[in-house]
């Protein structure tokens, strides 16, 4: 546990994913990473769940147990003595807890905003609905699924285990350098999803490249059951 940054759960995860041109992901490229693909395609993932038990260096902060987060991120890939270690980018990152962000942002160079957010989920025997809405500025924003509520595992080769299976994090630092953390967690099940709605401005959140987005029909969506999730401390990467 010496090596151990942050424990928690990440739990009912809705991830849509989109096919994307890779030029628009370049300025957000880390030092010493290339961006990695699946069957010669590039994708973002916009992804909501909750964040469950976290503790900080084995210590639970008041209030700051359990919260949701919304991320944007896209994937990359980088060789370590040999070893190639596939990782995601985050280009933003959304939570309620202020001091979370503070943490995250000093610590780990990630691009955190605190936003006013809220969950919901209700389930019977067949469905499992789950919803992440958050407020920008004046406007609620919102993230829902309707999905089949019987978990499956995930099939090798397929999209979603690429999209579910990154576990390295990477942040620029500097043109030169960047920094990777492990994410540790096993596989996780995932539910197919039959129906899903959103209401995001993906311009007014992450920028005008992104704003295509608001048109696009996603290429993928899946809800992951998730698991516990340890993040070990980070670590400084060089381009050589």
């Amino acid at each position: 546990m010496k090596n151990t940054f942050l424990t928690a759960e990440w739990k009912n995860l809705i991830m849509i994913n989109y096919e994307i041109d890779p030029s628009l992901l370049l300025s957000f490229l880390p030092s010493a990473t290339e961006l990695d693909s699946f069957d010669g395609k590039y994708y973002v993932s916009l992804v909501a769940f909750m964040f469950k038990n976290n503790k900080i260096l084995g210590l639970k902060i008041p209030f700051h147990i359990n919260f949701e987060e919304v991320n944007l991120r896209f994937y990359v890939k980088h060789i370590h003595k040999g070893e190639e270690r596939r990782g995601v980018v985050f280009i933003k990152e959304i939570v309620p807890k202020r001091m979370i962000s503070i943490i995250a942002n000093a610590f780990y160079n990630e691009n955190y905003q605190t936003m006013q957010m809220k969950h919901k989920k209700i389930e019977d025997v067949e469905n499992r609905k789950i919803s992440y809405s958050f407020k920008q500025q004046k406007n609620w924003q919102k993230i829902e699924v309707r999905a089949e509520n019987k978990a499956f595992s995930i099939k090798e080769n397929s999209i979603e285990e690429f999209i579910a299976e990154h576990y390295f994090g990477y942040t620029k630092v500097d043109e030169k350098m960047s920094s990777e953390y492990e994410v540790q967690h096993p596989k996780w099940k995932v539910f197919p999803v039959w129906d899903y709605g959103l209401e995001i401005d993906f311009g007014a959140l992450y920028g005008i490249q992104f704003s295509f987005l608001n048109k696009q029909k996603p290429a993928n969506i899946f809800l992951a059951e998730g698991s516990e999730v340890s993040i070990l401390n980070k670590r400084i990467i060089r381009k050589k």
